[in-house]
């Protein structure tokens, strides 16, 4: 029963983000612009030791999860101010069937974004070294990440009392990417700043993901599961309290 309510609600989803192509077309295409100008706009003028691109990827990757969980956001603080969700309520369904829906197609929508990158990537020049199971390990990496960004998305999405805020709190999630190892060694940074970027969860996701696709060094794989366990936990432990007192 409660399998079959969540897969209803996220078939729901899905059909919502079909219908919304402007929103699909600019959450598949963003991504690309940004890895373009990063990778031939500021590229030939950062040297970290491997090529850019296979540098830069990773990063591209997380940068995907935050636009997706801005849409996945609006699509939950429009559900909860249209009345949707009014009507739910009174139906014999699991009461957080509608929350598992949203998570579900923000995750399937980020991985195929993210896949797309891929794809343009190495069209672009981008040489992963990866063998089978460093590719499974990376994706799993990924998906962890991805689903609490995810969650987090959905709480930001209940806290907010209408879309436009929903999709202004999650420019957060957007941003910390940037302040990271994503985009420039953290050793190049200033002192002050070096101690966040290397002291939040995108650095050490970012360091895993590259290390396991490229020549780079490994990164803190322990410490990037830990912290995507940790935000998973946080974010549907905030969503749930926040749809009950809604």
């Amino acid at each position: 029963m409660v399998v079959a309510d969540c897969y209803v609600m996220f078939r729901r989803a899905v059909r919502h983000t079909v219908r919304s192509r402007d929103t699909l077309l600019i959450s598949l295409t963003l991504p690309i612009l940004i890895m373009l100008l990063f990778v031939y706009v500021f590229g030939g003028a950062i040297e970290v030791g491997i090529p850019y691109i296979d540098y830069v990827i990773p990063g591209i990757i997380l940068l995907c999860t935050g636009f997706g969980a801005s849409i996945t956001a609006t699509t939950v603080a429009t559900d909860m101010t249209s009345g949707a969700v009014d009507r739910f309520r009174t139906l014999p369904i699991f009461r957080q069937a509608l929350l598992a829906g949203h998570v579900g197609e923000g995750v399937l929508r980020n991985l195929l974004a993210i896949g797309i990158v891929l794809v343009v990537a190495v069209i672009l020049g981008f040489r992963p070294s990866a063998s089978l199971s460093a590719w499974i390990a990376a994706i799993a990496v990924i998906a962890l990440f991805v689903q609490a960004i995810t969650w987090l998305a959905v709480a930001l999405g209940l806290l907010a009392r209408n879309p436009e805020a929903a999709g202004g709190f999650t420019y957060a999630l957007m941003f910390i990417p940037y302040i990271s190892s994503a985009f420039v060694p953290t050793a190049t940074m200033p002192t002050w700043l070096r101690g966040f970027a290397e002291h939040q969860p995108a650095t050490p996701v970012i360091g895993t993901i590259r290390g396991l696709l490229t020549d780079a060094a490994p990164g803190n794989a322990t410490a990037a599961v830990l912290w995507c366990l940790a935000l998973t936990v946080t974010g549907y432990v905030c969503a749930a309290v926040l749809f009950e007192r809604h």
